[in-house]
């Protein structure tokens, strides 16, 4: 698996424990157990860690914003290497609608792994809970919280790491439906919900000015969303009562 320690990696790794040997790359010394050297980034040690291995799941990410096309780089150097072992890869809902700069990528790596001609599976999700909460809780801070008036549908990374074990232990079946959360939610809602489950007194706007560009129209118009698909069962209140501390504080995620 690669991305194994990430926010969605670490818990695909917990459920495919409970039904498979897992090995975990990672480039870092001291490695934990279970765990295997190799560098996506150069590409050393890609081919002794995948020595033995029946499976790949794909999950890391650069994360790197300026330079997303690192993403479809390393994705290149891991199927160069991967030979005819399956492989299940995590996108995100609307990389082929909407026209920022990281979707691409993602989009690109999905094309890559495609057109590999070894067998596949993708599976698009909305955005995790987590990073919701992210962009949520610095806008809390002042007294008056202005939110963006977009629509979201986030989805628990427990919920989405249940269905990528069930692929990656299955039959390659290339482009699954998408996996988006419950609910189909107003972020201003969304942060009223937050603010009651922490007990924090603000006023809530939403943000009159309507943000230019085709990304954000793309958003607009519920390109990142997948309302027939609403496969995940945790809820983002039921996702935050769980992160409440005793002195009603929520936990970070990360």
């Amino acid at each position: 698996m690669t991305g194994g320690t990430g926010v969605l990696g670490r818990a695909l790794v917990e459920r495919l424990k409970e039904r498979a040997e897992v090995r975990v790359l990672s480039r870092r010394e001291g490695l934990p157990t279970g765990s295997v050297r190799g560098d996506l980034e150069s590409g050393t040690g890609l081919a002794q860690a995948l020595d033995g291995v029946d499976a790949i799941a794909h999950c890391a990410t650069s994360a790197d914003y300026r330079h997303p096309e690192r993403d479809v780089a390393q994705t290149r150097r891991l199927l160069a290497e991967r030979g005819e072992r399956p492989l299940t890869y995590i996108s995100i809902v609307g990389v082929d609608e909407i026209p920022f700069a990281y979707y691409r990528a993602k989009l690109n790596s999905e094309l890559a792994i495609a057109q590999s001609g070894a067998p596949w599976t993708v599976l698009r999700a909305t955005q995790f809970h987590d990073l919701v909460l992210r962009f949520l809780r610095p806008i809390a801070r002042p007294p008056i919280a202005l939110v963006p008036n977009l629509t979201v549908q986030p989805v628990d990374v427990g919920d989405v790491a249940d269905r990528m074990a069930d692929l990656v232990l299955g039959e390659p079946a290339g482009r699954v439906p998408d996996m988006g959360g419950p609910e189909v939610t107003a972020l201003p809602d969304l942060m009223r919900t937050y603010l009651s489950v922490a007990g924090l007194q603000r006023r809530v706007l939403r943000m009159p000015v309507r943000l230019p560009g085709r990304t954000m129209a793309a958003f607009r118009g519920g390109a990142h969303l997948t309302p027939d698909h609403p496969d995940g069962r945790v809820t983002f209140a039921e996702y935050l009562e769980r992160l409440r501390q005793s002195d009603g504080t929520i936990s970070s995620a990360y």
